[in-house]
């Protein structure tokens, strides 16, 4: 009887693990296309420091991701068993954050270019943990949407396979995420290091990489910029009846509606936000 009852447990343990690989696989897939935006703008987010500074910021960042999970995880499962109704509505004020957060930084962009030099050089303890707060709130947003969407797929499972495989597509995504964002940040260095070296090969490689990384660092961070429209634009499409209804099902005019819709949210929040914290700012002095 002892043995039976062992077998049993361990058979059901196995069934278990296979339902929550089978839910994980699944759940990843359908949040890929979140997870690719994620390594874009987080990239993005923790570039134009001091060489020296970019692996802790990079940790400091994937520690507070790891914390935003181990809070989203939890609230998750709570609000899918007694508030389903609240899910797209904190969904959407995450995504017209988002866009705020995107317009705001072209805004910088285009009207403050005079002070990007400043910025560059004064990389100071508090800038660097405002950087790192930054990063933090965004991937909460992204974060948000990647648990949500991973619950979708995984809510007709049992509680204990919905936890598991929340937790393993929390877990592997930080981790896939934040490793690729410290190979990306500290690939410079790796073509120094090549150039170093004897091999004429690798020399032409270490060039190769140095010359490559700065171009690619700008396609970054126009593609992390590009990110939070089209994040925050597909959260609106997906729950939003009428423009839901605006889907041409061509990738390319999809795409370039869910853009539009997340740069005009992002101009109202914008033309909403600014005004208010000026006010505030000004009463506060």
């Amino acid at each position: 009887m002892a043995f039976a009852s062992l077998f049993t447990l361990l058979d059901d343990i196995a069934s278990m693990l296979d339902d929550v690989a089978l839910m994980t696989k699944m759940a990843a897939k359908k949040t890929a296309g979140v997870v690719g935006d994620d390594l874009a703008l987080n990239a993005n987010q923790v570039t134009g420091v001091n060489a020296d500074r970019e692996i802790p910021i990079v940790w400091a960042v994937a520690k507070g991701s790891f914390i935003n999970k181990v809070i989203l995880i939890p609230v998750a499962l709570i609000l899918a068993v007694f508030a389903p109704f609240l899910i797209k509505p904190l969904l959407m004020i995450g995504g017209a954050y988002l866009c705020f957060e995107g317009v705001e930084k072209l805004l910088h962009k285009f009207l403050h270019r005079d002070d990007a030099s400043h910025e560059i050089a004064s990389d100071t303890l508090d800038s660097e943990k405002d950087k790192v707060r930054g990063a933090i709130r965004t991937d909460f947003i992204l974060s948000a949407e990647i648990i949500i969407i991973a619950l979708g797929v995984v809510e007709n499972a049992s509680l204990g396979v919905k936890i598991a495989a929340l937790s393993a597509i929390g877990i592997g995504i930080t981790i896939v995420v934040y490793g690729l964002v410290g190979l990306i940040v500290k690939a410079d260095d790796l073509g120094f290091y090549l150039i170093r070296q004897t091999s004429r090969i690798k020399q032409w490689l270490g060039r190769g990489i140095i010359a490559f990384m700065p171009w690619f660092m700008r396609a970054l961070s126009v593609v992390g910029t590009l990110a939070m429209f089209l994040v925050g634009g597909g959260i609106f499409t997906h729950n939003v009846a009428w423009l839901h209804h605006f889907q041409w099902h061509n990738v390319w005019l999809d795409t370039l509606f869910t853009l539009s819709v997340g740069i005009i949210i992002g101009a109202i929040v914008c033309a909403i936000v600014l005004p208010l914290v000026k006010l505030f700012s000004k009463k506060a002095h």
